[in-house]
């Protein structure tokens, strides 16, 4: 046991975005942009201030402003400026982005019977499936944890690409993608040793479970 606690550890503070503006109309947002609230604020300002008393190197986020907005609050309470990445964008959800499932069924009436929950091994038209979110985020998260080897960091992104991370973390197939709860705002954090191995410390934690939010989704 001394030894395992003796290991070279990169330790990743892994943030959902606060609460989206649109977030009670249970749209599917993906590459769509959307702002955060007051609350989905709040929530990030919380986890800024729990990070303040941590030894963070970097602050990482999606280009998307509901996580970068996050990172910015966050990057801005540590002193560190926020590194805006592509690659970990939300999962891309095609034709059907923006839309709630009635609206979606309703302008495709040939996609009606699809499923969210089939996304390990289908997709909607010009959409990615989670194979495809897994290709696109692990070698981004892969070459980002290589920069920071032996230090902390943060990164704030979105509830697919988190699942992804935290599934290739447990060793769990995409098929148990949705065993993975993620509520805006929470903080998870994974120790990455220099041998290989992963150890989940925190899942859809941090301060923001305390937070009486009536409309978490």
């Amino acid at each position: 046991m001394v030894l395992f606690l003796m290991k070279n550890t990169t330790r990743l503070y892994l943030i959902r975005h606060g609460q989206v503006v649109n977030h009670h109309e249970f749209r599917y947002n993906g590459h769509f942009d959307v702002d955060i609230t007051v609350i989905g604020i709040l929530q990030m300002e919380n986890i800024a201030a729990f990070l303040a008393a941590k030894s963070i190197a970097a602050v990482y986020s999606s280009d998307l402003q509901r996580a970068a907005k996050g990172a910015e609050i966050i990057g801005g309470t540590l002193g560190l400026r926020p590194i805006k990445i592509h690659a970990f964008r939300e999962l891309h959800l095609g034709r059907w982005e923006g839309l709630t499932r009635e609206e979606g069924a309703a302008r495709f009436p040939e996609e009606a019977d699809f499923r969210f929950r089939d996304l390990a091994r289908a997709r909607v038209k010009d959409g990615e499936n989670l194979h495809d979110l897994k290709n696109r985020v692990m070698p981004a998260l892969k070459d980002t944890l290589m920069k920071h080897t032996g230090e902390h960091i943060a990164l704030i992104a979105h509830g697919g690409v988190n699942r992804v991370v935290l599934c290739d973390a447990i060793g769990l197939p995409m098929e148990n993608f949705f065993r993975i709860e993620q509520d805006y705002g929470c903080l998870n954090v994974i120790d990455y040793f220099d041998d290989g191995v992963k150890v989940v410390k925190l899942l859809n934690g941090g301060p923001n479970q305390d937070l009486k939010i009536a409309e978490i989704y």
